[in-house]
C-alpha cells in the first residue's frame, strides 16, 4: 500500500500515485507500459493476474523496473505530514526523509521495555511510564542484591532468596568440580598413554643397542682371534728364517 495522499501538502501529481492503491507510491516500480505501482501492491495483482490493471498489456515480474530517475526525484522531494499528527506531531519533511524522521519521532508509540509490559506509550512519554511501570524491576532495598519487580514487593522474601540462590551457586559449584575432575583424569589418561607409548619406544631402542653392542663384541673378538693367528704365524715365519 502507497502513503496516503491526504498526508501531503500541495498537489501531486497523478503519474506519482499507484495505479491500483491510488495513494502516493511507496517502494515503487514500474512496468514496461511505464505504469507505476508500489511493490507491495503489483506484487499482490500479480498472484492473481497476468496483465497490467491500467491497460492490460501482459506483464510478468521479471518485467518490473524502478522508476526512472526523474520521477524518483519528483517523489522524494514530495512534502508530508508526520503519521503522528493526530497525536500532536507537527514535523512537515520530505518523502525522502519521512522514515527517519518517524523512527526518532517523539510522538510515535512504543513498547515498554519492561519485560511483561505489554503498555505502548509514545516515545516522549516513556520515562515517565518506566517510573511506575509495575513490572519495573529494582534491587532488593534490604541489601540481599535480588532484583525484584514492583509487583513483588510484597512477597519477597529475602532469606528464602539467597537460600535458593546459595543452592544454585553451590550446584553451580558441584559441577564445575565434576567438570575439572573430568578434565584432570582425561589430561591424566592422556599423559599415562603417552608415557607407556614412550617407554615402549625407549625399551625397542634399549634392545636395539644391546643388539648392535652384541654384534660389535663379537667383530671385536672376531678381530683380536685374527690378531693372535697373525701374531703367531709371524712368529712362526721368524723361526724358519732363523733356521733357514
Amino acid at each position: 500500500m502507497g502513503y496516503d495522499i491526504e498526508r501531503f501538502v500541495g498537489y501531486v501529481n497523478e503519474g506519482l500515485l499507484c495505479s491500483i492503491c491510488r495513494d502516493v507510491l511507496e517502494d515503487p516500480l514500474q512496468a514496461p507500459c511505464e505504469h507505476a505501482f508500489c511493490t507491495a501492491c503489483i506484487h499482490g495483482w500479480l498472484v492473481h493476474h497476468s496483465n497490467c490493471p491500467e491497460d492490460r498489456q501482459m506483464i510478468d515480474v521479471s518485467l518490473l523496473r524502478p522508476l526512472y530517475r526523474y520521477m524518483k526525484n519528483d517523489l522524494n522531494r514530495l512534502q508530508l505530514h508526520c503519521k503522528n499528527r493526530e497525536n500532536g506531531c507537527e514535523m512537515v519533511c520530505s518523502l525522502e526523509s519521512i522514515d527517519r524522521h518517524e523512527r526518532e519521532c517523539e510522538y510515535s508509540q512504543i513498547p515498554c521495555s519492561n519485560a511483561g509490559c505489554t503498555a505502548q506509550v509514545e516515545r516522549r512519554n516513556l520515562d515517565g511510564h518506566l517510573a511506575v511501570c509495575e513490572f519495573r524491576s529494582r534491587e532488593c532495598p534490604n541489601g540481599c542484591g535480588y532484583t525484584i519487580l514492583s509487583a513483588e514487593d510484597t512477597q519477597h522474601n529475602c532469606v528464602a532468596e539467597l537460600r535458593t540462590e546459595l543452592e544454585l551457586l553451590r550446584s553451580e559449584m558441584i559441577c564445575r568440580v565434576e567438570e575439572a575432575k573430568h578434565e584432570m583424569e582425561s589430561r591424566l589418561d592422556s599423559q599415562r598413554r603417552h608415557m607407556v607409548q614412550k617407554e615402549s619406544i625407549l625399551q625397542n631402542e634399549i634392545e636395539e643397542l644391546k643388539s648392535q653392542m652384541s654384534r660389535l663384541m663379537s667383530d671385536v673378538r672376531s678381530l683380536m682371534a685374527a690378531e693372535r693367528q697373525h701374531r703367531q704365524e709371524l712368529e712362526q715365519a721368524e723361526l724358519e728364517k732363523r733356521e733357514l
